[in-house]
Order: C-alpha cells, then structure tokens, then sequence
C-alpha cells in the first residue's frame, strides 16, 4: 500500500512501504558494486557471473522439484528449470572462459534489442508520431549495428558502463531512502 507524502513544491509523493533502510542500503551496495566495476572490471564481473550461475543453479533446482510436486503446468517449469540448472554449471565449470561468453550474448541481445527499438520508433515517426524522435531511433539503430558487429568492444565496455549506471542509480536510492526516511 502507497502512502501520500507532501514535499516542499506541494505535490504528493507516492511512497510504498519499502522501509527506507532497504532503499538505502540497495543504494549503497549498487554504489560499491559501481566502484568496484570501474575499478576492478574484470574480478567483479568475474565474481558477478558466478554469483549469476549459483543463482541459476539454485533456482533451477528449486524449479525442477516444484514441477515434479505440483505436476499441473510443470512442463514449462520443468524445462526452465533445466536449462537454469546447465546454464549455472557450464558456467561454473568454465570460469575464465563463461564471463566472456555471458557478456558477448548480452552485448548481442542489447544489440538486437537497440535495432528492434530504433526501428519501432522510426515507424512511429513515420506515422507522424513523435516528432523529432526519429533522430533517437536511428542512434539506436545505429548502437545496435555497431554491437553486433563489433561486440568484443561492447564486452570490454560493458562493464564500465554497468559500473556508471550503479553508482548513478544508487545515489538516486540513497537519496531516496534518506527521502523515505524523513
């Protein structure tokens, strides 16, 4: 439940009933794990990938036994189950090599996601909507093509820009919690 707060300008805020330290303290740990991204980028990423794939293989496991209990639509819980379960050990049998993989996959499908995106927004443009909103779609267009074209520059970026996307939204969440909190 939402509760309304006043602040200075006098609207309301809508506030959940996230209590304010949980705020602060996801703010601080994505700030940490900011610095250490730009600091350190490839030991956090490294460290990050198998705390992905312990996550996967935990979550799978708990997947394929609850498909096998609750056999109503486990089928589809059975196979992803499977497939958190081979993801997290490939990943943790191969750790030098998995970082690499994972981040080139991701850098593929943020690829294809920018190109999708630019080319919804080109064809909202085209039917007069949006203005000069064309420029945004062909930039992204433009990004996707270089991702996938060249996506070992993307798997060496990547981590920095994660790293800056951290620090930045954990700021915001620090200043929030501090916000929820008074």
């Amino acid at each position: 439940m939402e509760q309304p707060i006043d602040n200075e300008s006098g609207t309301e805020l809508k506030v959940s009933q996230i209590p304010w330290w949980s705020v602060l303290l996801e703010g601080i740990i994505a700030i940490i794990i900011g610095i250490f991204l730009l600091y350190e980028p490839i030991a956090t990423t490294i460290l990050l990938i198998r705390l992905l794939a312990i996550f996967w293989l935990a979550e799978g496991i708990i997947a394929v036994i609850g498909a096998l209990i609750f056999t109503k639509d486990g089928k589809w819980k059975l196979l992803s189950g499977i497939l958190s379960i081979i993801a997290g050990v490939v990943i943790l049998m191969y750790p030098i090599v998995s970082p690499y993989v994972v981040l080139k996959l991701l850098v593929i499908f943020i690829g294809a996601l920018a190109i999708v995106n630019g080319a919804v927004i080109l064809a909202s443009t085209l039917k007069g909507e949006g203005g000069g909103m064309w420029i945004l779609g062909a930039v992204s267009i433009v990004l996707g093509l270089l991702l996938l074209t060249n996506s070992l520059t993307g798997v060496l970026i990547l981590p920095w820009i994660f790293g800056l996307f951290l620090i930045i939204g954990g700021i915001g969440a620090v200043i929030w919690g501090i916000r929820i909190r008074t």
